[in-house]
C-alpha cells in the first residue's frame, strides 16, 4: 500500500481496507504506538479479554521462532470470528515471520506489530509499506490539533471545561509522549473534579513540565546505570526537537553537582543520603536516584566523565549533522560503565 503520512493515520485506521492483514505501528512516541495498537486490537475482535480472540506474542520470542506467527494467524477460532495477534516491540528482526503473511495473508486474523523508531530504509517497514496486505502507521509526538483532540474528550468525560489561558499553558506542558500526556490530563481532571471549569492555577498546581521530567530521566538514567530509562527519554526528547548538545549540557552540569557532593562525602562531611537531601533545587522525588548515583560513582570517575562529556560537546558543535549519534554513543557508554571507569 501507499505509505501513510503521520497526519493521515487516524483516518486510515478508521476506514481500514479489508485487504490489510498486517499493521505496523512505529515511531518515537511509544505511548502512541501502544495506544493505537491496543485500540486496533480491541476494535478487531468481539471480546478483547478472550485470549482465544486476542493473542499476545512477545517480539523477542517471535524472532526466535518466526514460523509461530503464520501458525497463529491461520488457526481457526473455536467459535469462529476474526482473531487479532498483537506483537510487542523488539529490537530483533521480524522480517522472516512477517514476509510469509504478506505473501499469503490470513483470512480471519489481523496481525498488529509494535515497532520502535524505524528509519525509512528499515527492512520490516519497507516490506510492509510495499505490500498490498500491509499498512505501516507512523506515530509521532502530539502537537497542535493532535493535543487539542486529546485534551477535550478526557475533560468532557469528567464534566469539565477549560479556559483559554489554562489551555495554552496545559498544551505547552504536553506532547512528548501520548500516554504521558493522557496521564497528566487525567490527573488534572481528577484534581479539578466538581469545579466545572479548569483555570490556569489548576494547571500550575498539578501538571509538571513533561520535557523537564524527560531531561531528569536522561540524567538519572546515565548516572544510575538505567539504559532503558535513558534511551526512552532521550528518544522522546530528540523526536520532539530537543537539541542533543543541550541535553549533553544538562548531563555535564549534573555530573559537576555530583562531583561536588561526592568530594564532600570523601572528606567525611556527610553521607550519600545527606548529600542528596542537601543538593539545592533537587525535588524530593529524585533523592533516591541522586543517592544511588553518589554511591555508584567515585570522585575520580565523575571527573573523567565530565572530561569525556565536554569532548562530546565539542564534537557535537563541530559536527552538528552527527549530533544525535555522537550524544547517544557518549551517554550509552557512560550509562553502561556505571561508574566503573
Amino acid at each position: 500500500m501507499v505509505a501513510v503520512k503521520a497526519h493521515e493515520a487516524d483516518r486510515a485506521l478508521a476506514s481500514l481496507d479489508k485487504a490489510v492483514r498486517v499493521v505496523l505501528f512505529f515511531g518515537p512516541d511509544q505511548g502512541l504506538v501502544s495506544e493505537r495498537a491496543a485500540a486496533l486490537a480491541e476494535k478487531s475482535v468481539t471480546d478483547s479479554s478472550d485470549p482465544f480472540q486476542l493473542i499476545r506474542i512477545d517480539g523477542a520470542d517471535l524472532a526466535a521462532d518466526p514460523a509461530r506467527l503464520m501458525d497463529e494467524a491461520n488457526t481457526i477460532g473455536l467459535f469462529g470470528g476474526q482473531r487479532a495477534i498483537r506483537v510487542s516491540a523488539t529490537g530483533k528482526p521480524l522480517g522472516a515471520a512477517v514476509e510469509p503473511l504478506l505473501r499469503t495473508p490470513p483470512v480471519d486474523a489481523i496481525v498488529i506489530l509494535e515497532g520502535g523508531d524505524l528509519s525509512r530504509t528499515n527492512g520490516l517497514r519497507t516490506m510492509i509499506e510495499k505490500a498490498r496486505a500491509g499498512l505501516a502507521v507512523p506515530c509521532y509526538a502530539d502537537q497542535g490539533r493532535g493535543l487539542e483532540a486529546l485534551v477535550d474528550p478526557v475533560l468532557a468525560d469528567h464534566g469539565l471545561s477549560i479556559d483559554r489561558d489554562a489551555r495554552t499553558l496545559l498544551l505547552s506542558r504536553l506532547g512528548a509522549d501520548r500516554q504521558l500526556s493522557r496521564r497528566e490530563i487525567e490527573k488534572l481532571a481528577l484534581y479539578a473534579l466538581g469545579s466545572g471549569k479548569i483555570e490556569r492555577h489548576d494547571v500550575d498546581a498539578i501538571v509538571g513540565d513533561a520535557s523537564a521530567r524527560e531531561i531528569d530521566d536522561v540524567v538519572d538514567g546515565v548516572f544510575c546505570g538505567m539504559l532503558g530509562r535513558l534511551d526512552q527519554a532521550f528518544t522522546r526528547l530528540t523526536a520532539a526537537g530537543e537539541d542533543s548538545g543541550t541535553l549533553i549540557g544538562f548531563v555535564i552540569r549534573h555530573a559537576q553537582a555530583l562531583l561536588v557532593a561526592r568530594q564532600g562525602m570523601d572528606a567525611g562531611r556527610f553521607s550519600a543520603a545527606e548529600a542528596s537531601a542537601s543538593m539545592r533545587g533537587m525535588p524530593f522525588t529524585r533523592r533516591k536516584d541522586i543517592e544511588s548515583a553518589l554511591n555508584r560513582w567515585s570522585s575520580d570517575q565523575l571527573g573523567k566523565a565530565i572530561v569525556a562529556l565536554q569532548g562530546t560537546m565539542a564534537n557535537v558543535r563541530r559536527h552538528p549533522q552527527l549530533a544525535r549519534q555522537l550524544a547517544t554513543r557518549a551517554l550509552w557508554n557512560l550509562t553502561m560503565s556505571g561508574g566503573r571507569g
